[in-house]
């Protein structure tokens, strides 16, 4: 058995260990499964927020990125950097404040509660969204880690997706939040470190900094471009655009927020936000840099850029540090699909179960209930996934984008804005999804710019719009 198989075990081992040890804890109350109690270490919600955030992204997609565009990938890197500060700056504080005073578990619970919306409109609106936009989301973190397998083991990639979806289904439903928390918190140590000792051999292995650069100019002589290689003021206003609008999206992701929801109280907030912010430097910083020095070895051997990762290590380290990175890659996707499971079974056991169906259900029922749903999304994204065509990066994209513009402009008015009301969040919700869809899949506009620009900024028009016609 190799070394690269055996490290990768022992992870995924860990992984189910965790499940069984956390599983009791979890068993208590719903609030217990998607939260935690609110019980957890700062440090661990800081870099459980990380590992949620990044996903298969961080060792695919923008590696692969990096790769095909050169140093023009630090837009999104810029994107994803300023849009967490500004979730921890802004939006961490006042929603945990809030959820807590209204004992909200979930975005919908909190939007009913904030607004005491009584026909509860938000809350089947909210809910409805998060489920179409989760399971797509789900299913394109299934197909990175179907990819990542096949590449590594030579198997199939469905048989790849099947056994990584296996694990996090796994200890998801055993341990709900607290499971997902204490992963997501190892695999985000996993990854950040896999990452740097990359960059660290890679550069060593070409004798230095300068000769990196010489050797990637030769090859690709825009790779050491900000702009990628592109011309006209267009075009390079489009790509810059394109990667900072990625940290517009922040502020609208349910399997973000829940992790500011879940601290203690809100004094915890500037701790884990520094820890949370290193964090987000030395790992963004890393998988740009990986994709970038991957060039001189990669550049014309591989057709597909999200294999990179991978093949790059393959090329560099030896077979235990291989397994590390697999780990790593694993990880990234793990540490997603964990928190969007939870977020779309949430949503779909408290907001409409519990609430709207059957109020007097028991705890230990709930819990259950939460646990089935669980399996039930998880199959469903499998399913997507096998039909999937779109590279990781660009579903992802899309998924972002359509829980961005859905949810980001309403809830930054709703907690910075009195005048915010009801039908005001209701037409940010509805405008925001439908651009995102529509811009999505016509080609003339999806061309033209990332949709979530357009998305986020006709949401934000409608929220304010309709809540000043509507205030009382």
């Amino acid at each position: 058995m190799s070394m690269v198989l055996i490290i990768f075990l022992l992870y995924l081992i860990g992984m189910v260990i965790a499940g069984f040890v956390t599983a009791r804890l979890a068993s208590k109350s719903l609030d217990d499964f998607i939260l935690g109690g609110k019980k957890m270490p700062t440090a661990v919600i800081a870099l459980s927020e990380k590992g949620t955030d990044m996903s298969a992204w961080l060792l695919i997609g923008l590696p692969g990125q990096a790769f095909k565009m050169g140093l023009g990938a630090i837009w999104a890197g810029i994107g994803v950097w300023v849009g967490s500060l500004f979730n921890w700056l802004v939006i961490a504080t006042p929603l945990r404040k809030l959820t807590g005073k209204y004992n909200a578990l979930t975005i919908p619970d909190y939007f009913e509660s904030r607004f005491e919306d009584s026909s509860h409109l938000l809350r089947i609106t909210a809910s409805i969204l998060i489920v179409f936009f989760f399971t797509l989301y789900v299913s394109a973190q299934v197909v990175g880690a179907g990819k990542i397998l096949a590449a590594t083991f030579n198997i199939n990639q469905i048989v790849g997706m099947a056994i990584g979806l296996s694990i996090i289904l796994f200890y998801t439903m055993m341990g709900g939040f607290i499971a997902e928390s204490w992963t997501d918190f190892f695999q985000g140590l996993i990854m950040v470190t896999a990452l740097t000792v990359m960059c660290i051999i890679g550069i060593v292995s070409f004798g230095g900094l300068g000769n990196v650069i010489s050797r990637i100019s030769a090859v690709d002589p825009n790779a050491a471009m900000i702009s990628a290689g592109e011309s006209g003021m267009a075009l390079y206003l489009g790509l810059i655009l394109g990667g900072l609008a990625i940290g517009l999206g922040y502020a609208g992701q349910p399997h973000i927020l829940m992790r500011y929801m879940a601290l203690r109280s809100e004094r915890e907030v500037k701790k884990a936000a520094i820890i949370a912010m290193t964090w987000t430097t030395l790992a963004v910083t890393g998988a740009i840099l990986l994709g970038w020095l991957a060039i001189p070895y990669l550049r014309g051997e591989i057709a597909d850029p999200e294999f990179v990762t991978m093949a790059f290590a393959a090329k560099i380290l030896p077979g235990w540090l291989v397994g590390l990175v697999l780990a790593a890659a694993t990880a990234a996707m793990m540490s997603t699909v964990d928190s969007q499971l939870l977020v779309t079974t949430s949503a779909i056991t408290e907001d409409i179960y519990r609430r709207l169906i059957n109020p007097k259900a028991t705890q230990k029922y709930l819990v259950r209930l939460a646990r089935i749903f669980t399996v039930v999304v998880a199959i469903i994204a499998f399913i997507l996934g096998l039909r999937a065509e779109r590279l990781v990066y660009w579903l992802v994209l899309y998924a972002w984008g359509g829980l961005a513009a859905s949810f980001g402009p309403p809830l930054i008015l709703s907690l910075k804005w009195k005048g915010t009301t009801k039908y005001g969040v209701f037409a940010g919700m509805v405008v925001g999804a439908a651009t995102i869809v529509i811009w999505y899949n016509v080609p003339v506009l999806k061309s033209f710019i990332y949709e979530l620009i357009p998305g986020f900024l006709f949401s934000l028009i409608a929220t304010w719009v309709v809540s000043h016609l509507t205030k009382k």
